[in-house]
């Protein structure tokens, strides 16, 4: 079935234009104004992408990124303006896989969903194979799951995002890597020099798995030039 997209935007003239080039693009698109337009097309059709705009009227776009990510995996791409940076932060550690600053050019729109489409289809496809565990401290790291777990088996909830940072760290153990290098391995995206993308990631995985967020052992700041992920055997 061809991947389900909602739109929620309260300026009509935007969302239009937006909804008819995704259809273009070959997906069903449903466009809602708002946060209880948004909940009425979800209870007869789930959707598998949710673009939402920040600065709605009533429940906002970060309010529903939050309640969205407590009872849904649906992918979030949060439609900002270019003073939003802060919200930006806000929205990503609340949970949100993106987001695409207005006026944005439609064919990086259309890159960001078509990329987020195919992880998040890559996630319900894959094919189980045997469980490629990666054990550091009192943490594993299931990749084919993606599910961290600790000692006593306990699940520690991971975004969609916070998945696969910590996979490419996993990946690299005592390998200097930029957030340059991280944001393409994570999502293949250009690098933005005001992008804090990597330091929230980061921020919130930290608070995870260290035993004290602020003096970390596995996630160490390399001043100067990005983050290292320390071998397990060091």
């Amino acid at each position: 079935m061809t991947q389900h997209i909602i739109i929620i935007e309260d300026d009509s003239v935007t969302r239009r234009r937006l909804a008819g080039a995704l259809r273009k693009q070959i997906y069903r698109v449903s466009e809602a104004e708002d946060a209880d337009q948004m909940e009425e097309i979800l209870a007869r059709d789930p959707a598998d992408l949710l673009l939402v705009d920040i600065n709605l009227e009533g429940k906002d776009g970060l309010t529903i990124t939050r309640e969205q990510r407590a009872k849904s995996k649906a992918g979030i791409i949060l439609l900002t303006s270019r003073d939003d940076q802060i919200d930006r932060i806000i929205g990503l550690e609340m949970g949100a896989d993106d987001y695409v600053t207005k006026p944005f050019d439609k064919r990086e729109l259309f890159a960001r969903v078509k990329n987020l489409l195919a992880r998040i289809n890559e996630i319900g496809t894959a094919t189980p194979k045997p469980d490629p565990v990666w054990q550091f401290g009192r943490w594993q790291l299931n990749r084919m799951r993606r599910r961290l777990e600790d000692e006593n088996g306990a699940v520690e909830p991971l975004t969609r995002a916070e998945f696969e940072l910590l996979h490419a760290f996993t990946r690299h153990p005592g390998v200097i890597l930029s957030r340059e290098r991280l944001l393409d391995l994570i999502q293949h995206r250009q690098w933005a020099p005001d992008n804090r993308t990597i330091d929230v990631l980061v921020g919130r995985l930290r608070k995870k798995i260290e035993t004290d967020p602020t003096q970390p052992d596995w996630i160490i700041t390399v001043h100067g030039e990005g983050y290292v992920f320390a071998s397990p055997e060091s």
